[in-house]
């Protein structure tokens, strides 16, 4: 047992405290219909917006003192729950907020991918992270994996002072929508995210090659999608257009040179 609760600098907690920011997330929220599940409630900066929205709200938070001082503070509509959020499962067809901790941005993310409950995500990360996961001057491995099933799109960014205590760099707004006809069906989530893997992991020195080395394409397949779409020998995975990736990962199936 830990001799002390955790404070919020140990959960890795920069409270967001900018109007004008949280107005825009409850804003985003209420566009969607359906429950709001919200993961690190923290001290309620944006729980008790929200919650202004009237429709039922869950509220996750791990530091015990604050899910107490919470539960005071919100009506019957909205739950208070101590809490892991690498843990919890989003309600079905809900839309999930979150002011991630710096340090579970990545985990989190990927527990959320990999969660069916929810249709939308409205996020708060590091604004490098955010441009990554949009795809703003180059895409993740993640992203790309995902994309098929789920549009990211960047609402914008959040400067340090709007959080406290104040954080070293900005952050970014994402907000993340569940396609309603994915570009690939579900069966295929495994093979296309091992193909998208093996790409940005696999050898070579450039696109081409990896797309050969990595991805399996015939070497004919991948010289015609690089001249095709006009990547150069020293481009690389994350610079390719997210939705030509499924494009690539049908030709991997062909096995045609």
């Amino acid at each position: 047992m830990p001799r002390h609760l955790p404070g919020a600098h140990e959960l890795g907690q920069n409270f967001l405290r900018d109007r004008r920011t949280i107005d825009r997330i409850v804003d985003l929220v209420a566009r969607a219909d359906g429950d709001i599940v919200e993961w690190g409630a923290g001290d309620g900066a944006l729980t008790l917006p929200l919650s202004a929205l009237g429709r039922p709200l869950e509220a996750v938070e791990i530091d015990p003192r604050a899910v107490r001082a919470l539960t005071r503070r919100v009506g019957a509509h909205v739950t208070v729950r101590r809490g892991d959020i690498l843990r919890h499962a989003p309600t079905p067809g809900s839309t999930l907020v979150s002011n991630l901790p710096y340090h579970l941005t990545t985990p989190a993310l990927r527990h959320l991918l990999r969660s069916d409950g929810w249709s939308r995500a409205v996020l708060v990360t590091q604004w490098e992270v955010a441009r990554k996961r949009a795809g703003v001057g180059g895409a993740t491995m993640m992203t790309a994996q995902w994309w098929p099933w789920v549009e990211t799109t960047l609402e914008g960014r959040i400067p340090a002072s709007a959080f406290r205590p104040r954080p070293a760099v900005d952050s970014g707004l994402l907000l993340l929508e569940r396609r309603r006809e994915p570009h690939l069906a579900r069966r295929d989530r495994r093979a296309y995210q091992q193909f998208v893997r093996g790409v940005f992991t696999g050898p070579g020195r450039g696109l081409e090659q990896m797309l050969r080395r990595g991805g399996g394409l015939p070497a004919g397949a991948a010289r015609r999608f690089c001249d095709r779409h006009g990547y150069s020998p020293r481009t690389l995975p994350r610079d390719v257009v997210l939705a030509q990736w499924v494009e690539a990962f049908e030709l991997s199936r062909t096995r045609t040179g």
